[in-house]
């Protein structure tokens, strides 16, 4: 692998940090051409409840509907370019989200690390949002890390053969103080897939082509060259 020169990305999490679901932060994010805007990560409302905290963001209504500044966030997203990352969302409001963004058109949908406890679907689930072309899944090393339960690797390797692989990108998640860093973390995800039996061709595929489809970087057949890149998550 090699980095792509001159790639800086900018991306928003919909935190309470910069106000929640913020329609006007997106927009900012955007004329700053944001890469990917995440839902809710530690602020939401499904986060919050598997670790018995109060509060949190939800995208949804008591009807089950999407509410008003999700919406909104989901039209400035349209056409854009910009990746929408589901977050720590739960199963409910990720499938309102992927069916509303299929709906509305030009937003690819990519749904983090499925295989983590909060965040989980099922091989049957995943397939049923698999169907919809505009979602990919965000499969993260640090799932199999004492951070996130030890995820047995496993359980990776059939989510991919299940889903396929071109429906999966591969990132780390790490970073933290008590995990190994990024690049190292990279490396061993590449070997272990490699040693279960994946090609070299189809780990290429889910940790360069992949995201470099999402990211609007693919080979430019003109010029004969590729960009490449990981998409790495919080």
């Amino acid at each position: 692998m090699r980095a792509t020169a001159g790639l800086a990305g900018m991306f928003l999490f919909c935190n309470e940090t910069v106000g929640g679901l913020n329609p006007a932060a997106v927009s900012l994010a955007l004329s700053m051409r944001a890469k990917e805007v995440w839902m809710p990560t530690r602020s939401a409302l499904n986060h919050r409840r598997h670790e018995a905290l109060p509060g949190g963001i939800t995208v949804l209504n008591d009807r089950g509907e999407l509410v008003p500044a999700a919406e909104e966030i989901l039209r400035i997203l349209a056409g854009s370019g910009c990746i929408l990352g589901t977050g720590h969302l739960s199963q409910e409001e990720t499938f309102a989200l992927a069916d509303r963004a299929c709906a509305l058109g030009g937003i690819q949908v990519l749904v983090t690390h499925p295989e983590w406890a909060p965040t989980f679907f099922s091989i049957p689930q995943q397939k049923i949002l698999a169907a919809r072309g505009n979602v990919t899944f965000e499969r993260c090393f640090v799932s199999t890390t004492h951070r996130c339960g030890f995820v047995p690797f496993t359980t990776i390797e059939h989510a991919i053969a299940e889903t396929g692989v071109e429906k999966t990108v591969l990132s780390t998640d790490l970073g933290q103080p008590d995990t190994p860093p990024p690049v190292d973390g990279l490396r061993e995800y590449a070997a272990r897939l490699r040693a279960a039996g994946f090609s070299v061709d189809d780990i290429r595929r889910m940790m360069q082509t992949n995201p470099a489809r999402l990211l609007g970087l693919e080979k430019d057949e003109t010029r004969g060259g590729s960009q490449r890149t990981e998409v790495h998550t919080q």
